[in-house]
């Protein structure tokens, strides 16, 4: 993706494009939203495909394999942006923990709000020069409904099933708020009334990752919001996440982004300058 933003309008033009010529399922280098207020399209994704019920919106992470195979009907919104271009959206992160990645919306607000900010979107991106700082708000105005919407997905409505997942819900909710403390697994296993071994066991079973990566995973996404959003130093930001040495925050951040700190702040001050 040469650009950081692209929006794309699902019309019947469009949809008979893609039905003359149907794309095989590839794997791309940004994020992409696809918002779906009409028809009964089907998508593929990671070796599973699903028929979407509008309205709708798919997330598609980068690296994931999909495609996606609209019927004659289909309209609605595609939205591709790079990871740098929205790295502070929590967004992500919940939708990590969702077996699904299709995320129904409300009728009047797709009909309305979603429309409307598309609408605007579409005719930003077609201006000369692009303001990419005006369509990042647009953007993060979307991502927040869904960031919403994902959240109570996730902590509220699955929180009905078996003990493991309301225990995983549990931590998930103690960690939002103690996630930039110096603390490790003991810490949230005690705050269960139950054993470091069997938070970490309940964590692989329902997410297949252990306690201490998804802490990280939680400090990291806020080092990333730091590092684009604030003037604090690389150590001021490590120590206010718990990490005492900036030699250690370092080698986190470049084990988990493939870059460093003071690399990703400069990578995303030109992306959005």
């Amino acid at each position: 993706m040469n650009v950081p933003f692209v929006i794309q309008k699902i019309s019947r033009e469009l949809v008979e494009e893609i039905l003359l010529n149907p794309s095989e399922p590839h794997r791309h280098d940004h994020e992409e939203l696809i918002i779906v207020t009409h028809g009964s399209p089907a998508h593929y994704v990671d070796f599973a495909s699903v028929l979407l019920e509008p309205p709708v919106i798919v997330y598609i992470a980068l690296g994931k394999v999909h495609s996606f195979i609209p019927d004659e009907n289909t309209r609605g919104w595609v939205i591709r942006y790079t990871g740098d271009f929205i790295p502070q959206s929590s967004f992500n992160f919940y939708s990590g923990f969702l077996d699904s990645i299709n995320y129904q919306l409300d009728v009047d607000f797709c009909s309305s709000t979603m429309n409307g900010l598309c609408e605007i979107m579409l005719r930003e991106s077609q201006q000369e020069p692009v303001d990419y700082a005006m369509l990042k708000h647009l953007l993060n105005a979307v991502l927040t409904k869904l960031e919403t919407t994902t959240k109570k997905q996730f902590l509220d409505e699955k929180a009905s099933g078996n003990s493991q997942i309301i225990t995983f819900n549990n931590f998930l909710q103690i960690l939002e708020y103690n996630y930039k403390r110096p603390v490790g697994v003991e810490f949230y296993a005690e705050k269960l009334n139950m054993s470091a071994r069997n938070l970490n066991l309940i964590s692989q079973s329902v997410f297949g990752k252990s306690i201490t990566e998804i802490i990280e995973t939680r400090k990291l996404l806020e080092a990333r919001q730091l590092l684009l959003n604030s003037a604090k130093t690389v150590s001021e930001i490590g120590y206010e996440l718990g990490y005492n040495e900036k030699s250690y925050f370092t080698r986190v951040f470049h084990k988990k982004t493939g870059t460093t700190p003071t690399g990703f702040r400069r990578q995303l001050h030109s992306v959005i300058s």
